[in-house]
């Protein structure tokens, strides 16, 4: 009899991944690999829906076995992978989404349920139960004249335990509660295009919140952000693997041309490694789905920056790669 595998995923995927879109993924997962282990760190981004999809269940160990070291994400994900958090049980999965009627949406709306593609996420249990927590934090620095970033809002709430009795899931699972712990650094451009940016606004607007700058800006997240790139790349390349694509992309791998063009810091490096799952079409115009050397024009990357691009659906993806890594 043969001896069971120790990394049954890992051999799966060595083993069947041998051509096209499958050795794409490969290659990444052992660029990545190889990177790391040549003393580089790596930055992670997320766009669409993927705490919603709890990628966490990969994620979560991926930053606490330190190989992540950085994340930009949206407000989206920012925020829902407390909702998760908090109110998984309440969720609702919907599979034959694509024959709803225009009538069947309302009648999910009318229940306060949010969908995305097949996942509903409730409204009263997840959005407005952290709405009341996050607000005290909003309108405590509010009053003290303090200001804070999304992100750092968000891990106040999960350090202080005011949603404990609330968790549905093994905090483990949570993203979010991982990069608390290790206070890993994270940039949300763009926050208020997310349900809670839309609440702070609301709560500007009736002067709940007297100071509208109380939560920090992008902008401020782009001069930390060039504050910690610099820093961290002293001693160790930076690589960046980006899921999806959108401002959690776009945005943060700007910083480098940044520190080139705008403030001369020519002796900083560029970005060590690319990878980029996408399922955006590349075509005219698009920055998204932008084939990695078109990066090597905006001084983004280098003509000998490992590049990698795996045309696929990230929910299917990125957890392969991550149980790579992990030896999983």
């Amino acid at each position: 009899m043969s001896t069971p595998s120790k990394s049954p995923v890992s051999d799966f995927i060595l083993h069947h991944y041998r051509h096209f879109n499958s050795a794409a993924l490969i290659d990444a997962a052992k660029g990545y690999e190889a990177h790391l282990k040549k003393g580089g760190k790596m930055f992670v981004t997320l766009a669409g829906a993927m705490s919603t999809a709890e990628l966490g269940l990969s994620l979560a160990e991926m930053i606490r076995q330190d190989k992540i070291h950085g994340i930009c994400c949206t407000g989206a994900n920012l925020e829902e992978d407390v909702f998760n958090l908090v109110a998984h049980d309440f969720y609702e999965r919907v599979p034959h989404y694509r024959d709803l009627t225009p009538a069947d949406e309302q009648k999910l709306l009318d229940r306060h349920m949010n969908r995305v593609t097949d996942t509903c996420i409730p409204e009263m249990e997840a959005m407005r139960r952290i709405e009341s927590v996050v607000l005290k934090e909003w309108v405590a620095a509010d009053q003290a004249g303090q200001r804070f970033f999304p992100h750092e809002f968000m891990y106040k709430i999960l350090k202080s335990g005011a949603l404990k009795d609330s968790y549905q899931i093994d905090i483990k699972n949570s993203w979010l509660y991982a990069a608390m712990e290790k206070n890993l650094p994270i940039f949300v451009p763009g926050w208020e295009d997310a349900t809670l940016g839309n609440m702070y606004a609301g709560h500007c607007i009736t002067k709940d919140v007297k100071n509208v700058h109380t939560v920090r800006t992008g902008i401020e997240y782009m001069m930390e952000l060039a504050e910690w790139y610099t820093n961290l790349t002293k001693d160790s390349s930076l690589g960046f693997f980006q899921i999806g694509g959108g401002i959690a992309g776009d945005f943060p791998i700007c910083v480098v041309p940044m520190l080139h063009q705008d403030l001369q810091r020519d002796h900083v490096p560029l970005w060590g490694y690319f990878c980029q799952i996408s399922d955006s079409t590349t075509s005219y115009g698009s920055y998204s789905g932008a084939v990695p050397n078109e990066k090597i024009t905006w001084g983004k990357l280098g003509a000998e920056t490992p590049k990698f691009i795996v045309e696929s659906d990230a929910t299917i993806v990125a957890p392969l790669i991550f149980a790579y890594l992990l030896g999983w």
